[in-house]
């Protein structure tokens, strides 16, 4: 009631002043929002001119910065950086980061060539290879003498003996190499005795999608073609 009879005993003057005020106010507010949306523009249309992996770009400059700076810092303090910065990286960051490195250490860019290929199958083959038993190799060293290094009038032929473990991974070796040779599609082979009804290759494939599309529509046409009995 005390606050109705105030504002009901405020002059037209004043009331005409709170109105203006709060006009400029909102006047005011206005220009600044005018002004902070003509700002985010600008910067907008700047960042359009950046190259577009100009963030990552800063990203990756920033970090490299702290990166050389808390490496020094480290080396001023006489404290070894690679593990101090080991110590705040959790276990899963770890192990993401060794999986990367694995990953690109035994990267297979696929086919390339037979050279390639070759060199491939050599370096998996040699770390499938067991671990090198120093005291038989003294030992075989000792017993072959200068055969056992070879060279060009040695003749190594019953010098060594395979064991059956040996002969036993190369066949199971083998083995996989044919089992994954049997996952790869072929060519399909020509059959010689099916009917010839193409001209080339091309109009031999056009004629499988007729035949896979329309054939149990047009067989009874077809035999009637070819006993000659079609109307």
């Amino acid at each position: 009631m005390a606050e109705t009879a105030a504002s009901s005993s405020k002059t037209f003057a004043e009331k005409q002043a709170e109105r203006m005020a709060r006009l400029k106010q909102l006047h005011t507010q206005r220009n600044e929002a005018r002004a902070s949306n003509h700002q985010e523009v600008i910067a907008e249309h700047e960042r359009k001119k950046l190259p577009a992996n100009w963030e990552a770009r800063t990203r990756q400059a920033e970090w490299l910065m702290g990166d050389l700076k808390a490496r020094t810092e480290a080396e001023e303090k006489g404290l070894d950086y690679n593990r101090v910065k080991m110590l705040n990286v959790s276990a899963a960051e770890a192990d993401r980061i060794d999986k990367l490195k694995a990953k690109k250490r035994n990267a297979d860019p696929g086919f390339s060539d037979y050279e390639a290929q070759t060199a491939r199958q050599y370096s998996r083959l040699v770390k499938a290879m067991p671990a090198r038993d120093l005291v038989k190799y003294e030992e075989q060293k000792e017993k072959y003498g200068d055969a056992f290094y070879g060279g060009p009038n040695v003749i190594l032929q019953g010098l060594h003996k395979d064991t059956p473990a040996a002969i036993d991974n190369m066949v199971k070796d083998l083995e996989g190499q044919i089992a994954k040779r049997k996952k790869f599609s072929r060519r399909r082979t020509h059959n010689d005795d099916a009917d010839i009804d193409y001209i080339n290759e091309k109009n031999a494939r056009f004629n499988k999608k007729l035949e896979r599309f329309y054939g149990e529509h047009t067989a009874e046409i077809k035999q009637n073609l070819e006993r000659g009995t079609a109307i």
